[in-house]
């Protein structure tokens, strides 16, 4: 063992020493209101917040909100990130894929799935709006046009230029409701659906019986735009793909839509949540795996639900598309599926009402049914299964899903609230309860909001609906979104003739930036700290996701709502209003109202990460 002389015993006081000296530079440098010498593109993580230790993970139960006193440190601003993420999607981020060198299969889509960036990589910066940005244009109006400056991207227009996709016309880009199977418009095509399913005067609404579509490979989502005067709603979902800032352009005309593709994952929607499935030339190979795409569409179908395909397998004559043909034709027919109709480009499927199909295939048929363990409502983050979902057993002995049409199925108790052992009048009560408070909502928003000012809504803790149900007579629809962790209530949401999504707040959502008029997060920052996760990360995905003099109300406890003030400077934000909650029975503490508004700021030079 060797020894230690008295000369060296100075050299470990003077190197921590050192080492504390440097710590409180990294971290003035960081907090700072500046902050700006050496900074590059790439600055990650949520350093001020590390630094005050809110998000570790030391499993200290003290809350990251403090006591809301006024001595509580306060941000004095955020760096703006560099202009080349004025797009940025966080765990849509190819540029992250490529830093982390993730080992990914192209032929699965797993380089468009979510892959969220580690705390250590996610930019603490806020994301500046493009140059010459502008208020975007109002519901209606912006169904077929939107400003070019807000999505300054025109390859689309000239790539899908006999399709009628878009057109340039100056400082706008209009849309003529084309697209890559209707080029002639989505409203003649969607009449001919309906026609084909002989439903009454051509209406794809089957008198209220049809309402939710998922449109797969959505393209700008023509088609969901114009299914809206139907009283229908489409999830349009597309991939961040080479054709970039088709979702982007979708949620400027005020259409709902989602970043999403099938790859591996299920999506984030529960089982039985559509009565049509669409795809338009969506070049997906449902014959993969063993048709494991085609598995989650049935998934995704309620009893008697129909999958409308427009493809050259439906109709072309060569080679290879008659092979694909009969190999589809062949599994559909395996899983129960029969041809509604079939003319000129397109052929409509139905899914079967009960599992009398299922019990009579011969043993061993394939794709077999998934095991009786089998949760299909569990979806964040879980991998497909090559499998038929069947019913369960009350839905199999109604031969349907027993849902009231729509208008009336807003307000009408779903079969499935069994499921979660809800009863009706609860379900009744917490949709009365919701209409008082968004009554009063609107009453703090006051002559800041116009009948066309709010088009794009996110609800981030949905429960059951009952705050986008209130919202049934604006013109506006919600994003219904559910906690990933917690009860499976996005069936009801869907139930209910609604959408939405399940999602975990401590990631960033699958959108783009600058995509939604108004948020409601009622109690989201107060289950965020149970979590442990950064309260100080939701607030810039907040201001990412939100739109310049867009709207943010938060419901939550007096001390997040006090930590919140502390940061609306930094955030350009601008309290409007802040009022007591009634007093509620899940909440431990009395709940405030804040409603926030986001300024319409641009960034300054030297200003950038």
């Amino acid at each position: 063992m060797r020894g230690r002389n008295d000369s060296g015993n100075s050299k470990p006081v003077v190197l921590c020493c050192v080492m504390i000296v440097c710590l409180c530079l990294l971290f003035l440098y960081f907090s700072g209101s500046n902050g700006q010498a050496g900074s590059t593109a790439f600055e990650y993580g949520t350093k001020f917040s590390r630094s005050l230790g809110w998000g570790s993970d030391d499993g200290s139960e003290e809350s990251i909100f403090g006591t809301g006193d006024a001595d509580d440190v306060k941000p004095k601003s955020f760096l703006v990130c560099d202009d080349r993420h004025s797009e940025l999607i966080p765990c849509l981020d190819r540029n992250l894929i490529y830093q982390m060198r993730l080992k990914l299969d192209l032929n699965l889509m797993e380089h468009y799935e979510r892959h969220c960036p580690p705390p250590e990589r996610r930019f603490n910066c806020l994301i500046p709006p493009p140059h010459g940005y502008k208020v975007p244009i109002k519901w209606p109006k912006s169904r077929d046009v939107v400003w070019k400056a807000n999505i300054p991207h025109t390859h689309l227009a000239k790539e899908k230029s006999d399709q009628n996709w878009m057109v340039e016309a100056g400082e706008k880009i209009k849309f003529p409701g084309g697209g890559t199977h209707f080029h002639h418009g989505a409203d003649k095509y969607i009449s001919n659906i309906a026609n084909m399913l002989n439903f009454k005067d051509n209406n794809i609404n089957n008198e209220g019986m049809l309402r939710t579509v998922l449109d797969v490979g959505c393209g700008v989502a023509s088609f969901g735009g114009y299914l809206l005067s139907s009283n229908v709603i489409a999830m349009s979902l597309a991939p961040n793909d080479v054709h970039q800032n088709q979702i982007q352009f979708a949620l400027e005309r005020g259409i709902p839509a989602y970043l999403g593709v099938l790859g591996t994952k299920r999506l984030p929607y529960p089982s039985r949540s559509f009565e049509l499935a669409h795809c338009s030339r969506c070049r997906i190979d449902w014959l993969q795996r063993d048709g494991i795409l085609l598995l989650e569409l049935d998934r995704l179908l309620r009893p008697g639900g129909y999958f409308a395909y427009s493809s050259p397998e439906a109709y072309a004559q060569d080679e290879e598309d008659l092979r694909i043909w009969k190999e589809m034709s062949a599994l559909v027919e395996r899983m129960c599926w029969k041809i509604a109709e079939k003319r000129n480009q397109t052929v409509i499927w139905v899914k079967p009402l009960n599992n009398d199909c299922y019990k009579r295939r011969a043993h061993g048929t394939t794709p077999p049914l998934c095991k009786s363990g089998d949760d299909p409502d569990s979806v964040w983050g879980v991998p497909m299964e090559a499998c038929i979902t069947p019913y369960p057993e009350q839905m199999h002995r109604d031969g349907g899903s027993g849902l009231a049409p729509w208008p009336a199925r807003l307000t009408t108790p779903p079969p499935r609230l069994a499921d979660l052992y809800v009863t009706a009048d609860t379900f009744e009560k917490d949709t009365e309860m919701w209409q008082q408070r968004v009554e009063k909502y609107w009453s703090l928003l006051g002559p800041k909001v116009k009948p066309d000012t709010i088009r794009n809504i996110m609800d981030m803790k949905a429960n059951f609906g009952s705050f986008a149900a209130a919202l049934k007579e604006k013109d506006v629809w919600v994003m219904n979104v559910v906690p990933h962790d917690g009860p499976s209530t996005l069936k009801i949401i869907y139930d209910r003739g609604l959408i939405g999504s399940n999602h975990d707040w401590c990631e960033a959502f699958s959108t783009y930036p600058r995509t939604y008029d108004l948020l409601h997060a009622w109690a989201v920052f107060s289950d965020l700290d149970k979590r442990g996760c950064s309260a100080e990360d939701l607030l810039l995905e907040m201001d990412r996701i939100l739109r310049p003099t867009g709207f943010a109300i938060v419901r939550d406890k007096g001390t997040v709502i006090e930590f919140i003030k502390k940061y609306l400077h930094a955030l350009h934000w601008e309290a409007v209003a802040a009022a007591d909650a009634e007093p509620s029975s899940e909440s431990e503490e009395n709940e405030m109202i804040l409603v926030i508004r986001k300024k319409l700021w641009l960034p300054e030079a030297g200003s950038h990460t």
